[in-house]
């Protein structure tokens, strides 16, 4: 069940990505517009993250495991969507910004670690 939770995450993220980033590239439009189609895009980045999270967790991995993916997914995503879409680049502070946050992720999945209940 990891693999269709992943797929859908990602189908997820870049939904969400053109929702909440994809407007900048139309600042002459109105902020109503720009409001109301992210609206409609974020409502088919939720049909795929909804779903993602039932089978992910009913496939043994926790919220916070969930969480963590969602976010790493979600800084690829950025990355790509940022320097392809926006045609901003990436730079060297970014990239040190996002490997510290991989980092953190590694954290929470602590494979050194047994899981133990709280």
């Amino acid at each position: 069940m990891y693999l269709p939770t992943l797929i859908l995450l990602l189908a997820s993220n870049i939904f969400m990505t053109f929702a909440w980033y994809g407007h900048l590239k139309y600042k002459d439009s109105p902020v109503w517009v720009a409001i109301v189609a992210s609206w409609l895009i974020a409502f088919v980045e939720y049909c795929f993250q909804v779903p993602a999270n039932r089978l992910g967790h009913q496939a043994g991995i926790t919220a916070a495991e969930l969480k963590t993916i969602q976010e790493v997914i979600t800084l690829c995503v950025f990355c790509v969507f940022s320097v392809v879409y926006l045609n901003e680049p990436l730079r060297w502070n970014y990239l040190a910004g996002f490997v510290l946050i991989a980092l953190g992720a590694l954290l929470v999945f602590a494979p050194w670690q047994q899981a133990t209940a709280m």
